[in-house]
């Protein structure tokens, strides 16, 4: 092996100022989470490129922290005011619940006729029977909120926690109510989606019971699972070009077994569209644009399945009943200082805009 014939001390000083001229490498970016081939890379950076994901995240933690917060207010309530009335907790659920419940025969059969498809496979006798099994299923659900309500308004019930919000677009997209609303809902939905056809009862409610304190805005969210729901987002964004979105969306979502193009046609022109017109706007996809943008965006505010409804960027997923909805737009319009809900017989109803 050849050895260098310089003394050690002398080939340690000549590295010492071989590298005396060389600067020490800068410190990284604050907010960085690697450097590759001295190029940064953010913690921003990283967070985008699982914005949907993050979201999500953020917004199942909140949920499950909501929902317990709720049941704990409800569970202190009842508490107090069986105490206050020295009964148990069990009469005051009898008494103010379950004895305030009745569901006559012609509201059982009202339920069956409004459902009967989903009672098809039985006589007609146990169909009756179930039919009124689940009215005061749901009756029992709704007394149970709307006593739970009338106790937080006695008791001045307070949430300090506060919301978490996504800052959603509303855009120019199709809506009901005026955009000076103190409450928005943003619905991401799929025209082939049962659940998004089942929670429509709930949003009518809804916009009749808070009139034009609501404003319900609709983006697509046409899943991959749906292979016509991305053409029928079309057909209703056609529609809005001759000012009918809102009776084509109706109709889609009640012939959701009837979404192929031929069909689509079909149901332009039996809620009066301009076929000539329709069919030359469908044909081009130029519309397809559209709830491609929507796609993308409710991705990005972590929308991952339908119908997903932002209540002023509240999150609130799938087929919720009304008084999901209740509970929350209530709560909004406490905290705006805005009256709690419009009286129910209230004349004035929202206009399409």
């Amino acid at each position: 092996m050849h050895r260098s014939s310089l003394p050690s001390t002398l080939v340690f000083a000549a590295a010492s100022l071989a590298g005396a001229g060389e600067k020490p490498p800068a410190p990284p970016p604050a907010d960085a989470v690697a450097i590759v081939g001295g190029s940064p890379i953010s913690a921003q950076r990283l967070d985008e490129e699982i914005r949907g994901q993050l979201q999500d995240l953020r917004m199942r933690e909140y949920q499950l922290r909501s929902r317990a917060l709720e049941e704990l207010i409800a569970r202190t309530l009842v508490e107090k005011e069986a105490q206050a009335r020295g009964i148990s907790e069990g009469d005051l659920a009898k008494a103010e619940v379950d004895d305030k419940v009745v569901v006559s025969e012609p509201d059982a059969r009202a339920h069956y006729e409004a459902n009967k498809q989903r009672f098809k496979d039985q006589p007609e006798e146990e169909a009756l029977k179930r039919a009124s099994s689940e009215l005061r299923q749901q009756r029992l659900r709704e007394r149970r909120a709307a006593f739970v309500r009338e106790l937080r308004e006695k008791a001045g019930v307070r949430v300090l926690l506060e919301p978490l919000r996504v800052a959603v677009e509303a855009g120019e997209n199709p809506s009901i109510g005026p955009a000076t609303a103190p409450v928005t809902i943003v619905e991401f939905s799929d025209f082939q989606c049962p659940y998004c056809s089942r929670v429509l009862p709930a949003l009518k409610r809804v916009q009749e019971t808070y009139g034009d304190r609501v404003r319900v805005v609709f983006r697509d969210f046409p899943l991959q699972m749906h292979p016509q729901a991305p053409k029928a987002a079309e057909a209703a964004a056609c529609a809005a070009e001759q000012g009918k979105f809102w009776p084509m969306h109706d109709r889609l979502f009640e012939n959701q077994a009837k979404l192929q193009v031929a069909d689509l046609k079909q149901h332009a022109a039996e809620v009066g569209l301009e076929s000539a017109k329709f069919d030359e706007c469908l044909d081009s996809g130029r519309r397809a644009t559209d709830w491609q943008r929507d796609l993308s965006e409710g991705t990005g505010y972590g929308v991952t399945g339908t119908p997903a409804f932002f209540i002023n960027g509240r999150m609130l997923v799938g087929a919720q009943p009304y008084e999901s909805f209740v509970q929350v737009i209530d709560d909004e319009l406490a905290r705006a200082a805005a009256p709690p809900r419009a009286a129910k017989d209230a004349k004035k109803k929202p206009g399409p805009s």
